[in-house]
């Protein structure tokens, strides 16, 4: 695959991920939402867990970059799991807070090496 085919498949993986994302987000309740950013975090752990598991996969690099830089990176999303953060910093709730904050990175980068080594057998 050229380089041009390559960067159009990413773009239109990533777009699907975004979509794909706000499909995940969008079916949690909004009573449930409106508490804690439950969707986004589904999100970001099932995506680390998904990144894990094709960084372990034996694919080639066009493919991988399809499914990891693309889809995965449509998918996942670093900016609004730090806007949830803050917002829930100014509502002074500090355990959230520190739950999605620092104890998502902890949990993604986790699921993440769990992914690989699934994926490695």
């Amino acid at each position: 695959m050229g380089e041009i085919w390559t960067a159009l498949a990413i773009a239109v993986a990533g777009g699907v991920g975004a979509a794909v994302r706000h499909l995940v987000d969008s079916s949690v309740p909004p009573r449930v939402r409106s508490r804690f950013p439950w969707g986004i975090m589904l999100v970001n752990l099932s995506g680390s867990l998904a990144l894990g598991l094709v960084t372990g996969a034996v694919l080639d690099e066009p493919l991988m970059s399809v499914c990891a830089v693309g889809f995965l990176g449509g998918y996942t999303t670093f900016s609004t799991a730090s806007f949830d953060t803050v917002r829930l910093l100014r509502e002074r709730r500090i355990g959230a807070a520190l739950v999605n904050g620092p104890g998502m990175l902890v949990a993604c980068v986790a699921l993440a090496v769990l992914g690989i080594l699934l994926a490695r057998g």
